[in-house]
């Protein structure tokens, strides 16, 4: 298994823990998780961080209880979708992101989307420029869609599929 870190950051040399800038409401025993880590995404999942930081974007992909009809209707012949609002799309296309490549010896799995955390500094064993962040969804069975505004894609949270959003608070007009 492969972790990663992505940043518009070309240069970090060494992860330091960090607390999350908007601390997000968390179940009972899981506050720890707004206090310094650093964070990490798997491999099979990174299409959720192939974004300029400040992107909003849902993500959706099946588990094991998504239906047969959500999955036809919402995913095809796709593993996973991400929709981004079409004025997003140039930024998508036009900036360089880094993956860096992380030793996974001291994260703790989340079991949450691939999310691994690390309570201690993290070196990185090494980075990758990311360009033309639209090609690299494909390669992953990954459909990006570019949709006019994000709000209609609120009912994705009532299917049977995981939908995920990042970064909504940008979004035009989500609330």
């Amino acid at each position: 298994m492969r972790l990663f870190h992505f940043s518009d950051d070309s240069a970090i040399a060494t992860f330091m823990p960090r607390s999350v800038m908007v601390p997000s409401q968390r179940a009972p025993g899981m506050e720890w998780l707004n206090a310094p880590l650093v964070w990490a995404i798997e491999e099979r999942m990174d299409f959720m961080y192939l974004f300029p930081r400040d992107c909003p974007r849902i993500l959706i992909w099946a588990t094991e209880q998504t239906n047969d009809a959500d999955r036809m209707e919402w995913l095809g012949k796709y593993r996973a979708a991400a929709y981004v609002e079409r004025e997003q799309l140039p930024g998508l296309t036009n900036v360089a992101i880094h993956r860096y490549d992380l030793p996974t010896d001291s994260f703790e799995d989340l079991h949450d989307a691939g999310m691994w955390v690390s309570r201690v500094a993290v070196k990185p064993l090494g980075c990758d420029t990311l360009l033309n962040l639209p090609s690299a969804f494909a390669p992953r069975g990954v459909d990006l869609r570019v949709v006019d505004s994000l709000l209609p894609l609120k009912p994705l949270w009532e299917t049977t599929l995981h939908t995920s959003g990042i970064r909504l608070r940008n979004a035009k007009g989500w609330v």
